[in-house]
């Protein structure tokens, strides 16, 4: 058997078999990648290769940015500053058609902004701005699909952990991706607020219009994401001035947010002892899929297949843009098979040495294929966060909720097209930075 067809092989079996039998994504990977090279190398070989994998994935001081801005999240999430968020935004767009469903999505944007979890996104405005449409009458269908793609907009805006992983894996600034994070998550979610507009047009009654709000009222209800603006511009104006490194601005937004919840009187003891729970939880399932990853990218790296499939999308007779087209069609089949961050970690070595070849800045890279994984955690059969918001609106059957999210997937696309024709949109803000 050729190199070529054992590297196809392991893929296969990673993405038929131990996926589909619901095996952890980390313990997946890394069981395949292990007896893969064992296989091609030798058994020795392969415990050396297990060993070293180990070794430099978890003694890397730059993993600690994940847990802690994991933990600002979770605070923020049990103090609930989630509900202030939304309340915030309904006063300047809920007078409009469709209005509650735009502030879901812009209240999607600013918790996200401190959270980075798609998960945590999706089941917090679950909780919070479902019954809110439901009881202005709101479609299910649209107040469903709001709020699942707009939670995926925890992994493209600052800080989010998947752009830290990027950043991490290809040896770029996280600085200069976080800020070009902003520019393509704020077109994300200005892209998914006119589907909602575009939908209500052709369905009225999807979206009744809200009740109107006085100017006054609106500039006092800002006072509600008083709490997000602090840690958001602690976090990013800390970056941009250098004034400390992205774990220093973990730790240090952290520290916020627990002082500031702790002031406020909104954070139980029970409360942080949650946030902790849930940090080690989700901190290790991270890390743990890193790990994994690192140890399938070896044995496909001994296959030589990253290096094929390079050298073949690279010889194609066709443009950049085309291979870009190709790569990110690539992205959004296998995002919607597996976990996006196990994708991107699959995938990073075989595509980031084709992009950087074609001309692309990889810091433009790195964001545009967070957006374009996006669609994975909308999209069946993985969908995780269309899953946490069917899972949490009883009311409302799965294939409701898939079919509000079928409404939003061309923003997707089209963002990514804007993003392609218009790269300053993501790299304007990165080259700021000193």
């Amino acid at each position: 058997m050729s190199l070529a067809a054992i590297g196809i092989s392991g893929i296969i079996i990673l993405l038929l078999i131990l996926f589909l039998l619901g095996m952890p994504v980390g313990f997946a990977m890394g069981l395949v990648g292990f007896c893969g090279f064992c296989y091609v190398i030798s058994f020795k070989a392969g415990l050396n290769m297990l060993g070293s994998v180990l070794w430099d994935t978890y003694s890397k001081y730059g993993l600690t940015v994940i847990p802690l801005f994991i933990f600002m999240g979770q605070v923020a999430f049990y103090s609930g500053v989630n509900e202030k968020l939304y309340k915030a935004a309904y006063k300047w767009v809920g007078q409009i058609r469709g209005g509650i469903a735009m502030a879901t999505v812009m209240a999607c944007s600013a918790f996200a902004a401190i959270c980075g979890s798609n998960a945590a996104t999706a089941a917090t405005m679950t909780t919070v701005a479902l019954p809110q449409m439901d009881k202005y009458g709101y479609n299910s269908k649209l107040s469903t699909g709001a709020i699942a793609c707009g939670s995926t907009l925890g992994v493209v805006i600052p800080p989010s952990v998947v752009l830290i992983i990027i950043g991490l894996s290809t040896e770029q600034s996280i600085a200069k991706l976080f800020y070009g994070g902003i520019g393509a998550g704020v077109l994300l979610a200005l892209l998914l607020m006119a589907t909602i507009y575009v939908v209500c047009r052709r369905h009225p009654d999807w979206g009744p219009v809200g009740p109107k709000t006085g100017f006054m009222e609106k500039i006092k209800g800002l006072s509600g994401a008083f709490e997000m603006l602090v840690l958001f511009s602690i976090v990013m104006l800390g970056l941009y001035f250098g004034y400390f490194t992205p774990t220093e601005a973990g730790a240090v937004g952290s520290l916020f947010a627990v002082l500031i919840s702790a002031l406020q009187r909104r954070l139980t003891w029970k409360g942080l002892l949650l946030s902790i729970t849930d940090t080690l939880r989700i901190s290790c399932m991270v890390i743990m899929i890193v790990a994994g990853a690192m140890i399938f990218g070896r044995f496909l790296a001994v296959t030589r297949i990253p290096f094929d499939i390079a050298a073949w999308v690279v010889d194609l007779p066709v443009g950049g843009a085309v291979i870009m087209g190709i790569i990110f069609t690539i992205y959004i089949i296998g995002g919607a098979v597996m976990d996006a961050l196990a994708l991107l970690l699959i995938t990073i070595p075989i595509f980031f040495p084709v992009a950087r070849q074609l001309g692309y800045d990889p810091v433009w890279f790195g964001v545009t294929i967070t957006v374009v994984t996006t669609l994975g955690a909308v999209t069946p059969p993985v969908g995780a966060t269309t899953y946490v918001v069917g899972g949490m609106a009883k009311d409302v059957p799965l294939e409701d909720v898939f079919k509000g999210v079928t409404y939003f997937l061309p923003a997707y696309i089209l963002c990514v097209i804007i993003l392609m024709i218009f790269p300053g949109l993501v790299l304007y803000l990165p080259g700021l930075l000193k």
